[in-house]
């Protein structure tokens, strides 16, 4: 038996510049607390804080698409093959 083998690709893409505060303005339009977006993305309330005070200098894609998701929000931000790839 043959298994599949997934083999994952990391790339690093700059957010255009006040993604944060983007993020912030989509959350308070949205209505729901921190709390009910941050857990529907599966991360932390404080991890989503710490996204939107932009204090953290790397996010995974998983995440990040996981904040537009819940938002129904698409912040512009390209992991394809036309992103500046750091890696």
């Amino acid at each position: 038996m043959v298994q599949t083998v997934k083999i994952r690709m990391t790339r690093d893409v700059e957010a255009p510049k006040g993604i944060g505060e983007r993020i912030k303005q989509a959350r308070i339009a949205d209505g729901r607390s921190v709390q009910v977006l941050a857990t529907l993305a599966g991360i932390s309330s404080a991890y989503w804080y710490q996204i939107e005070q932009e204090k953290r200098s790397y996010v995974s894609e998983e995440h990040f698409r996981g904040i537009e998701n819940v938002l129904g929000v698409d912040f512009g931000v390209s992991f394809d093959q036309g992103g500046s790839n750091n890696g």
